[in-house]
């Protein structure tokens, strides 16, 4: 028999065009979060994996539990294929998308192909690696190589806020023990770590007036305006905490959302804030809640007639290496190696992913899969959206290889 170090890369090119049709197929169907009504994109994508000969269990989030996590519907799709006896290496990627906002030069949802990119909400973050995982365990099957272990796909719906409701839901209820996790990434780069992420809500109260007479009331606005001004500050002195992790800097703040207010002639009676709290690694995240809730509280205290309650909306924990990582690493250094000419690095991005889901379960996991260097050189979460399609075969070869060696 031949090895399939041999067999793969050509079993990959043979199955592209087709792989380009299945990504295609997947950025056509909204799957925006918000509002996060997913079933459909779920169904639709099951029904492809299933057309490809994969047998595909679907689990739908209860009711309850999605609109909870400020979703409509989830169904989480997983397929296993057992090679035999030996680990089992499963593949996480998330159908859920940011809305397409505005300055698009292309329909979000057509994924248009121009000179060998193709355009779309949701091509490169990270629907190109349903396409990705799918296609290199479908080589994998064809190549009819002998292995030991089982691939299961992991396809979930809810990484845009959390990861709650897909992976964590399925690990939770004991749905998969998986011995290695590779999750959603780029082709050029493995993600060994990243930053967390605390979401809060702040909620200053004041009392509303006529605005012909505002000494009656008490400003929300104008103390959530102080407010803000100590949260910059604060932002700015985060600069001074450095990562260790080449490719993370330091915690950042941003606050995202503002809201409130009644009518123009009011004196405003409640404004809300969201804020985004980016955690580096070496970052204890209760102390980071509990350290940014005394700021705001501080400064409460100094705003007389107001009250400011904070919510937590979000905690999600860094991504750390687990032993057993190393392994991953080396393997998709070595194909990316062959297959892209050029050694990638392992290292660690500022953003938060599902995969910190399987690493706090002690699962060995990284990211890796289909797109460029970068967030920004796909435009993930802006317009314009892209994967070029080269690089979609080039990962799904590594990918593909990668496995072969886990499971030989």
């Amino acid at each position: 028999m031949i090895a399939p170090v041999s067999t793969l890369p050509s079993i990959v090119d043979r199955f592209h065009p087709e792989q380009v049709a299945f990504l295609a197929e997947l950025v056509k169907v909204p799957s925006d979060n918000p509002p996060g009504d997913c079933r459909p994109h779920a169904e639709a994508a099951a029904r492809l994996l299933e057309a490809l000969g994969f047998t595909v269990e679907r689990h739908p989030v209860p009711e309850e539990v999605v609109r909870a996590n400020g979703m409509i519907s989830a169904t989480n799709l997983i397929v296993r294929h057992r090679f035999g006896p030996g680990p089992t290496v499963a593949l996480n990627a998330h159908g859920d998308v940011v809305p397409p906002g505005e300055g698009w030069t292309a329909d979000p949802y057509g994924a248009e192909i121009r000179d060998g990119v193709m355009y779309g909400r949701g091509v490169a973050v990270s629907k190109s690696d349903f396409a990705t995982y799918a296609f290199a365990l479908k080589a994998l099957i064809e190549s009819q190589a002998p292995l030991a272990g089982t691939v299961e796909l992991h396809l979930t719906y809810d990484e845009e806020i959390g990861g709650l409701v897909g992976p964590g839901w399925l690990l939770d209820q004991k749905l998969t023990k998986p011995d290695y996790v590779l999750s959603a990434g780029f082709s050029y780069n493995i993600v060994v770590a990243h930053n967390g992420c605390l979401h809060l809500e702040i909620r200053v109260e004041g009392k509303s007036a006529h605005a012909a007479r505002p000494d009656t009331g008490v400003d929300a606005l104008e103390a959530a305006t102080k407010l803000l001004a100590s949260l910059y500050e604060l932002r700015e002195s985060y600069k001074a905490n450095r990562s260790n992790v080449p490719g993370i800097e330091h915690p950042t703040l941003v606050v995202g959302l503002i809201a409130g207010g009644i009518n123009t002639n009011v004196v405003p009676d409640v404004v809300t804030l969201r804020i985004d709290r980016r955690m580096i690694p070496e970052e204890i995240p209760e102390t980071v809640e509990r350290d940014l809730v005394a700021q705001i509280a501080a400064v409460a205290a100094r705003l007389p007639g107001v009250t400011v309650r904070t919510q937590r909306i979000l905690l999600a924990r860094p991504l750390q290496p687990q032993p057993g990582h190393e392994r991953l690493v080396s393997l998709i250094q070595r194909h990316a190696r062959t297959v892209l000419g050029e050694d990638i690095p392992a290292n660690g991005v500022p953003l938060y992913t599902d995969a910190r889901l399987y690493s706090a379960a002690g699962i060995p996991t990284v990211l890796y899969g289909a797109g460029p260097r970068s967030l920004l050189e796909a435009n993930g979460h802006r317009a314009d959206e892209k994967l070029v399609l080269e690089d979609l075969r080039k990962a799904t070869k590594v990918v593909a290889l990668t496995l072969a060696d886990l499971l030989a």
